[in-house]
């Protein structure tokens, strides 16, 4: 197995356009890394790294960007805010299409779609400078700490400061997008995957320091054997359910256009088991940023005792990690999954489609039939996806909190990371594989296919 890989990797040199494409993505991927340790000015980089580690916890509004940037955040670097506003712009855009129809009406359309892109970029703009003032101000009133903002004006070291990540982010998402046009893979997934992938180091050195040592916190034979298998089972997993498909049967009946006749036939309607992907759980991350902090805000606002102690209580119960926590967390990704389903697959829209171009699922009426089919079909199999979405989301919370696992570790067997590195990396592999079967190469899975390749 280990030969045929080598021999396909090879393979991929053979072909001068794939050569050029890989060069060209793994170039560009190495500027965006570099862009994570240039560190801002006025900063004292060394201060601020030590304090985050000692006082942000891995659910933190920080911790979630430090995932996403490869420890960006933590340098101080120029790309401290990541992609992460281009995303979140993005995830905005497509709500708003699917409930508001003028963006409806424009995404139909040539000229409408690359309106729909420059509102992204507007947005991630507004995006960058609201969360670049978040930073830059952070920065500036660390509690318990030497002096980090080295610049005597504050307000210019806040502008200064936002001008810079906000150039950083903007970079970043043309990186992606030269990568996209002109390399191989998704541009901003490969960007966001490599920053995920940069964190092994520190997975390998806390590893190091749990079963290795003078002093090992974990048995060898006991967790490490856990992690092993849990890890194996997890990638296993997710590359299962990332690929999984339920196949509709379509049949279409011969049809006269014009003076040319269409035969009929027999094709395939995939609908994805994990259609919502990786943004149930990024909602609902996001959104259970804000409780704990709105509570502790709350508790320090009042001064009747009885409302404070109650709301110092109820900001424990939901830090992260806890068994709160984890049911509304749950929770949130059960809701979110049907949530984004429901916004992005238009079951009426695919019926109507069938019907004008002479095809029908066998066994159900066209039109009003065919649309509540999909429906309840689409209704079970997310039902399976979102419960194994909330199971990988927690993994890293339990193994963390509960059994005490560096976040660094933990991070590596599900959640976000998990999802967004296994899947875009089987993207990529996809695509590859194509460029290697059209000129009669082997792909990866010599002996196989990937399930979703015909």
């Amino acid at each position: 197995m280990f030969r045929n890989f080598i021999n396909t990797f090879v393979n991929c040199f053979k072909i001068p356009e794939l050569k050029s494409r890989i060069l060209f993505t793994l170039g560009l991927l190495a500027v965006a890394q570099v862009l994570g340790y240039v560190r801002l000015p006025g900063i004292d980089g060394n201060v601020l790294a030590s304090n985050l580690t000692r006082s942000q916890g891995p659910g933190g509004m920080l911790g979630l960007y430090n995932t996403f940037a490869g420890g960006a955040a933590d340098r101080c670097a120029i790309s401290a805010l990541s992609i992460m506003p281009y995303i979140s712009a993005t995830i905005i855009i497509q709500l708003l299409t699917a409930v508001w129809p003028r963006l409806s009406k424009l995404a139909r359309e040539q000229d409408g779609r690359t309106k729909i892109v420059q509102y992204g970029r507007y947005l991630t703009l507004l995006l960058c400078l609201g969360q670049g003032a978040y930073f830059a101000k952070g920065w500036l009133h660390q509690p318990n700490s030497a002096p980090l903002v080295l610049v005597d004006n504050p307000v210019w070291f806040v502008v200064q400061s936002v001008i810079i990540m906000t150039a950083g982010t903007m970079l970043l998402v043309w990186l992606g997008e030269q990568i996209t046009e002109r390399g191989i893979g998704n541009g901003v997934s490969l960007i966001i995957a490599a920053n995920i992938l940069t964190r092994l180091p520190n997975a390998v050195n806390a590893l190091h320091g749990m079963f290795g040592g003078e002093n090992p916190t974990h048995s060898l034979m006991g967790t490490g054997l856990l992690l092993v298998i849990l890890l194996v089972a997890v990638i296993g997993g997710v590359i299962a359910i990332t690929q999984a498909q339920r196949k509709i049967p379509v049949q279409y009946a011969s049809r006269m256009v014009g003076q040319k006749m269409y035969q009929g036939g027999t094709n395939y309607m995939p609908l994805k088991v994990n259609y919502a992907g990786v943004m149930p759980i990024i909602f609902a991350s996001s959104i259970l940023m804000f409780p704990t902090i709105a509570l502790s805000w709350l508790a320090g606002a009042v001064k009747a005792p009885f409302l404070h102690n109650n709301f110092v209580a109820l900001a424990g119960a939901m830090n992260y990690g806890s068994w709160l926590y984890l049911l509304v967390y749950t929770l949130m990704i059960l809701f979110f999954s049907y949530f984004w389903v429901a916004t992005q697959f238009n079951e009426i829209q695919i019926a109507d489609d069938l019907k004008k171009n002479g095809g029908y699922i066998p066994g159900v009426r066209p039109g009003q039939g065919t649309s509540d089919y999909l429906h309840r079909a689409m209704s079970r199999i997310t039902l399976a996806g979102a419960i194994f979405l909330t199971i990988i989301a927690t993994i890293p919370i339990i193994l963390s909190k509960q059994l005490n696992i560096d976040q660094n570790v933990s991070q590596f067997f599900g959640g976000t990371s998990m999802l967004i590195a296994v899947g875009v990396l089987l993207d990529t592999m996809r695509q590859i594989e194509s460029h290697l079967m059209m000129r009669h190469y082997d792909g990866f899975l010599k002996k196989g296919k990937i399930r979703g390749r015909f």
